[in-house]
């Protein structure tokens, strides 16, 4: 499904607001249709955004339904989308457990190498340096073999991890501009925070902190919450002071009333939206109606003026 892959692609390049529309849509016709896809955008957003509790749900479900269905790559997608979570949390054990699952090259060759990017992160944070040592070496296989920035900067990354000194500042230097070419602006944010730590225990706080607040900056304007908040931690160890992030109207809206609500401002009746998401007009009012209370207004006409203002927080870099 067409949807569902350009869901994951957005997603990993930091446009959650998109992300959630697209996902929405791919559900819709995978319910009307009956099709047996694996949520494989929801789970590179749930992973991304890092909110623990939504995404063990989710993780838990893929990997009950998808074993049983014989779907393995939906679990190695799953295991993978736990590392993740793990790792932003700081909760490297479980990371690391995670990440050792959806490392085999199978089924999926691109997500064995996602995965060993958190193991070998998880490792170096449990003192697994051997694990790491190993999985960096696979890593840097599958990197060299692509030539492509977006491969060669999560090696750098891996490199700098397994480093010191000198070596390891102009490893992550590499990796942030390699990956400052792509649009991977999670996985540039993540570089950002692991070079500011590296720079923090080097007791070299003013630097850390340039790197710590622009990737804290990172995290907040796309949403990837848990990796936020390490940041926002790492700031404090420097002497910085970092506010608390407060969830807006955006973070309440469902993906599926995002959608609806979108497509009531762009002037479609409730018949005209059912017929698009395989919904009957009762249940989009139903939506519509959640849609107001939410965001404090009371018709469709007020979603022109909310919607704008809320997306262009969400976009804000």
């Amino acid at each position: 499904m067409s949807v569902n892959v350009l869901g994951q692609a957005v997603a990993l390049c930091g446009d959650f607001v998109t992300a959630a529309l697209l996902i929405a849509e791919a559900d819709a016709v995978r319910e009307a249709t009956g099709t047996r896809v694996g949520p494989y955008g929801a789970l590179v957003l749930a992973a991304l955004r890092g909110h623990e509790s939504e995404a063990s749900e989710l993780i838990g479900a893929t990997i009950k339904d998808a074993t049983a269905g014989g779907q393995g790559t939906a679990v190695q997608y799953a295991h993978w989308a736990n590392a993740v979570v793990m790792n932003g949390l700081g909760h490297y054990d479980e990371a690391l457990a995670a990440a050792i699952e959806a490392s085999d090259d199978t089924p999926e060759l691109f997500v064995s190498m996602w995965s060993l990017s958190e193991l070998i992160e998880a490792a170096c944070r449990t003192q697994n340096t051997e694990l790491a040592a190993r999985g960096l070496q696979r890593l840097g296989e599958h990197a060299r073999a692509s030539d492509a920035d977006w491969a060669l900067g999560l090696d750098a990354r891996a490199r700098a991890l397994l480093s010191e000194g000198e070596a390891a500042e102009g490893l992550y230097r590499e990796a942030i501009d390699r990956l400052g070419r792509t649009r991977l602006r999670p996985e540039l944010a993540r570089g950002r925070l692991l070079f500011g730590e590296w720079l923090r225990r080097a007791g070299r706080r003013v630097d850390a902190r340039e790197q710590l607040q622009a990737a804290h900056d990172a995290f907040v304007s796309m949403g990837v919450d848990a990796f936020a908040e390490r940041a926002r931690h790492e700031l404090l160890a420097t002497g910085a002071k970092v506010r608390k992030r407060t969830p807006g109207a955006r973070d309440e809206l469902t993906p599926q009333e995002q959608l609806i609500a979108r497509l009531a401002r762009e002037g479609r009746t409730n018949p005209q939206i059912g017929a698009e998401l395989y919904l009957s007009p009762r249940t989009v009012e139903w939506h519509l109606n959640k849609v107001f209370t939410k965001l404090g207004i009371s018709s469709r006409r007020d979603l022109d003026g909310v919607l704008p203002r809320l997306e262009r927080e969400a976009a804000r870099a």
